[in-house]
């Protein structure tokens, strides 16, 4: 899908010129109800996080600005931790969330050593049947693990991620991963493959999505109009084949 430039006809810039005003004016009356609307949504999110049982939210701190949420503070395991996000994600109001928490195992948990850390991811890589473990290297220091090497997809170093997070003993994961696909792909394909994929996405507006592609990095930029369709077009941008990097500047609206 291409996007064609046509001149402009006086009246049609006298609208756009107007829409840009109007578009001026909502987000200074936004802005001016964010104090209100940030202690509305921390409350959200707090009574979200204690009504969600798979979170022990007691050691969670909650604080909002201008519709950023930062979570900071310590969980028992990672299942909590993605929870946590993805619980505060759902609010109405949340335009992104910034996630500084951390994994504290309980007293009573035993805690491997890191030799066993690292075999046990090796092993759970080996065992997911879409990572080539052999190009991964594992790497645990008091349960903070880093994963170097490179796999042939954008969304495998994040699936290797998500493994590495769910192995006993994990506290924290650095993903030095480098993305190095199978063959070459042009970028002119994949901004066209994206695209083409965002366009049959329900929750997402093509139009109001702007995508640039260099050198197999994608920058996604422009106004969505709900997190669902925040989360959305990352996602999609995220699973094309030949993406090396996605920047995200997408805003909510």
């Amino acid at each position: 899908m291409r996007k064609v430039w046509k001149s402009l006809s006086s009246s049609l810039a006298y609208n756009l010129h107007s829409s840009t005003i109007k578009q001026k004016n909502k987000t200074k009356e936004r802005r001016l109800m964010m104090a209100s609307s940030d202690e509305q949504i921390k409350k959200m999110a707090v009574d979200q996080l204690y009504w969600d049982s798979r979170i022990d939210a007691s050691n969670v701190k909650v604080e909002v600005k201008d519709g950023v949420v930062t979570l900071t503070g310590t969980v028992p395991d990672y299942t909590a931790l993605r929870a946590a996000v993805d619980d505060t994600w759902v609010i109405t109001g949340v335009f992104s969330v910034d996630n500084r928490l951390g994994v504290e195992y309980p007293s009573e948990v035993t805690v491997p050593p890191d030799a066993e850390i690292e075999s046990n991811v090796k092993d759970m890589l080996r065992w997911n049947p879409v990572i080539d473990e052999s190009k991964i290297t594992a790497i645990s220091t008091n349960g903070n693990i880093k994963l170097e090497g490179s796999v042939d997809s954008f969304w495998k170093k994040f699936k290797a991620e998500e493994i590495a997070y769910s192995v006993m003993g994990a506290i924290n994961v650095t993903n030095e991963l480098a993305v190095v696909p199978t063959e070459d792909v042009v970028d002119e394909v994949i901004g066209e493959d994206l695209m083409a994929a965002l366009d049959r996405n329900f929750y997402v507006d093509v139009n109001a999505i702007d995508v640039k592609v260099k050198d197999g990095k994608v920058t996604l930029s422009g106004r969505v109009e709900s997190a669902l369709s925040y989360r959305a077009a990352v996602d999609t941008a995220r699973n094309t084949f030949g993406v090396k990097d996605v920047i995200n500047n997408l805003i909510l609206a």
